[in-house]
């Protein structure tokens, strides 16, 4: 099996950690540790664990706080996994053969089309439309859906665009897979980073073949623990527990014991009240930076998520752009053209405020200051 390089992944990676500002995260400011215990008793209790193998997938207690976001799932339905990213990775590799075809959603986080890839399967996009509010066109859902049709890769609510489904639209997806009996891989990472309302409906329960993957990287500011799980049908979760013993086997002990204290409901609730706050502070920022550049930038508000999927009108590559702005001015976002579509940033807000306002300003900066600024908004260099 060869595998494509993660263009998207590697740019990141590379460099999140040697820029002054980072643009480019798409969850909320990272805890630190000490700010998880408010009982000291608790700190001397994680000090006191054992580093041996816990259970491989994931302690009894963990699991079924995880369950307790799914209506009707229980422990017996939830693996818990090294990441979002190892849950998508078990899904794609248990469902998918040479020959199959894979509905991935775009734009979206490439892991699952880069897999699906790599095990021999027809990757078929089904484009978000921007004039849809970043809604996919339900006709041409029906029209790429196929008898070899195996898979359905739906990210809700979406990287980068923050658009989430609604009810009806997540019951077109599902009638869409039903008509062909394919599965629904519903990645919903950022599911509790929502700005306002209530938590966006998982498509745990729309249909039988749905398999959920999400994680605490995202909505939950805890990308370091790397902890993930996939909820599935409890042969499912069996089946998959089985690939992942070929995998990372299971959590380390540190991970699973945070975890289960972080999603017990009461400090859940808490965690995510941090990130709601964090996003309606800092979106009002961006959205206004945004509507400050006269036309030159536009954007769609996100329904959830810590990421402003922004339009520039230029005739620039986006990579091209990201580049010139991480060497002069030492700021990190992520292009468009890493999503396979050009013309478009992704920018994180969900950081600390004076940074984010710091990097925006550098940002602007670099728009006055970069070679091909379009002479159809002359004012794009003029900007203060």
């Amino acid at each position: 099996m060869r595998i494509e390089q993660f263009e998207l992944e590697r740019w990141q990676s590379v460099w999140e950690n040697q820029v002054e500002l980072n643009l480019a995260e798409s969850g909320v400011e990272p805890f630190h540790l000490r700010e998880l215990f408010a009982d000291p008793t608790e700190l001397e209790q994680l000090l006191a664990l054992p580093l041996g193998y816990p259970q491989t997938n994931g302690s009894e207690a963990l699991r079924a706080h995880i369950a307790t976001l799914y209506p009707g799932a229980s422990a017996a339905n939830v693996l818990v996994t090294c990441g979002c990213a190892e849950a998508n990775y078990l899904v794609v590799w248990a469902l998918v053969e040479p020959g199959d075809e894979v509905i991935f959603m775009q734009p979206n986080y490439m892991q699952i089309a880069g897999i699906a890839r790599a095990f021999g399967a027809q990757v078929r996009p089904l484009w978000l439309r921007e004039e849809l509010g970043w809604k996919p066109d339900f006709d041409e859902l029906r029209r790429l859906v196929t008898p070899k049709t195996r898979l359905l890769a739906i990210c809700n609510p979406n990287n980068p665009t923050g658009a989430a489904l609604n009810t009806t639209e997540r019951k077109q997806i599902a009638a869409a897979a039903a008509s062909v009996g394919a599965w629904i891989l519903a990645d919903e990472v950022y599911r509790g980073a929502e700005l306002v309302g209530e938590m966006t409906p998982s498509f745990w329960g729309s249909y039988a073949r749905v398999l959920v993957t999400a994680g605490l990287s995202k909505a939950y500011g805890l990308p370091g623990l790397r902890v993930g799980w996939i909820v599935a049908p409890p042969e499912w979760a069996e089946k998959l527990w089985g690939y992942h013993d070929y995998t990372s086997i299971g959590p380390t002990a540190v991970s699973d014991y945070l975890a289960a204290l972080i999603l017990e409901p009461a400090r859940r609730t808490r965690v995510l009240a941090r990130t709601r706050r964090l996003l309606t502070q800092n979106y009002p920022i961006i959205r206004d930076w945004i509507s400050r550049q006269q036309g030159f930038l536009s954007h769609i508000p996100p329904a959830a998520g810590a990421i402003a999927w922004v339009r520039y009108q230029a005739d620039w590559n986006s990579s091209e752009f990201a580049e010139a702005l991480r060497r002069k001015k030492s700021v990190l976002v992520v292009p468009g053209d890493l999503f396979e579509m050009d013309s478009y940033l992704r920018l994180g807000y969900g950081g600390d405020t004076g940074k984010l306002r710091q990097a925006l300003a550098r940002v602007e900066e670099m728009f006055a200051e970069y070679p091909l600024s379009p002479p159809t908004v002359p004012s794009a260099r003029k900007r203060a």
